[in-house]
């Protein structure tokens, strides 16, 4: 099989979607792999890499796309790379496709086959392919609350951690997922005082387990959001249904309701965003402030620390990038029902049922799509 990985043009990204002993895999493998020529120079990795593990370097977007049967990226395809996608192409990435309608009838349009990133399952019902960017989001979280929180960003003046003799700051964290563990362990670390909200009690009970009496539990009702918080410093939302519209969790009435300067990190902005304020902002232009809160809601959190976060996502990804190159889409699918479960789009059909249901769209099994 032919395999494209073009660079990333969403603003401010600096990830790629496949690291060269990837590349150098697919090569052993007989496939041949064409690799835009700056694909990974965002993630300190040089065209000469890739050309001595056997990829053909290619000058622009255009020969990715025209030649690959199978296109690896990061991020969802942009307009005018959903153009260049034919019948019978394969494209695996991030897609977050719920809250994104023009993407999906796109994509639909293209006769293209989408595999998404972040509905692929594993033995235990996990999201494997998202885990490692949640991780890195969730990290990255309570750094991006603390800077924000300073005075000439816009927020409170306070310091996350405190000083002797003065309280440190209240983060509220809601969900307790991967993102929500992540961003606890680093608030926590920080000096910050955290306080984990989640819906189901196997959650809070994770959280009790790894961090002890260190942090407090909560379970999700509207009042108990609404109450904690009016009174935090910090708010980072990684609530999350698998391919689905994340669910609003934050009113814009407690929006209105909460400290002047107060930061909200809606790192569930792919799928729509927590808060029913939150609208998807850039590294460019990370902020926005309504009724005196500081918004971060930024689309691709972990672009910013793109070595870290391409070597993790890679390392996540790579068995199911060999798997459809040497299977190819129908042998691959078959063989395993956890890449099944990220097929989103294909021949012209949706098919995820959390995308259809948001939607509107007509649902098709996959197995009925791809012929049982």
């Amino acid at each position: 099989m032919r395999v494209g990985v073009p660079r990333e043009i969403k603003t401010e990204e600096y990830r790629v979607g496949m690291i060269p002993p990837t590349v150098a895999e697919l090569v052993a493998h007989g496939h041949e792999v064409l690799v835009e020529s700056g694909a990974g120079a965002g993630a300190g990795i040089d065209d000469a890499a890739y050309a001595a593990v056997g990829a053909e370097i290619v000058a622009g977007p255009g020969p990715v796309f025209a030649r690959a049967e199978l296109i690896v990226k990061v991020k969802e395809p942009l307009a005018v790379e959903r153009r260049k996608l034919r019948r019978g192409q394969i494209i695996f990435t991030y897609l977050h496709l719920a809250p994104d309608r023009d993407q999906t009838a796109e994509l639909v349009e293209s006769g293209a086959s989408a595999i998404a990133y972040e509905t692929v399952t594993d033995a235990a019902g996990r999201l494997p392919l998202l885990t490692p960017m949640s991780e890195v989001a969730g990290c990255m979280a309570p750094q991006v609350a603390a800077h924000f929180l300073e005075r000439p960003c816009g927020g409170r003046g306070i310091l996350l951690s405190g000083v002797e003799g003065l309280p440190a700051a209240s983060v509220v964290v809601l969900g307790g997922g991967v993102v929500g563990l992540s961003a606890t362990r680093v608030a926590l670390g920080m000096g910050a005082e955290v306080t984990v909200v989640a819906r189901s009690a196997g959650s809070l009970q994770r959280a009790t387990d790894q961090f002890g009496a260190a942090v407090h539990t909560v379970r999700s009702t509207p009042e108990a959001i609404h109450e904690l918080c009016m009174a935090a410093d910090a708010v980072i939302a990684g609530a999350l249904v698998p391919g689905a519209m994340a669910p609003k969790l934050v009113r814009a009435r407690t929006i209105k309701a909460m400290k002047p300067g107060a930061v909200l990190v809606d790192v569930s902005i792919d799928q729509g965003g927590c808060a029913e304020t939150s609208h998807p902002t850039t590294h460019a232009q990370p902020t926005y402030v309504v009724d005196g809160v500081v918004h971060y809601c930024v689309a691709n959190m972990p672009g910013a620390v793109p070595r870290t976060s391409t070597f993790a996502l890679n390392r996540a990804t790579r068995p199911f990038i060999v798997a459809l190159a040497d299977k190819g889409l129908q042998g691959a699918l078959r063989d395993d029902e956890h890449l099944r479960a990220g097929l989103n789009v294909h021949s012209g059909k949706v098919m995820c049922r959390a995308v259809a249901e948001a939607q509107g769209l007509p649902y098709v099994p996959a197995l009925d799509a791809l012929g049982r």
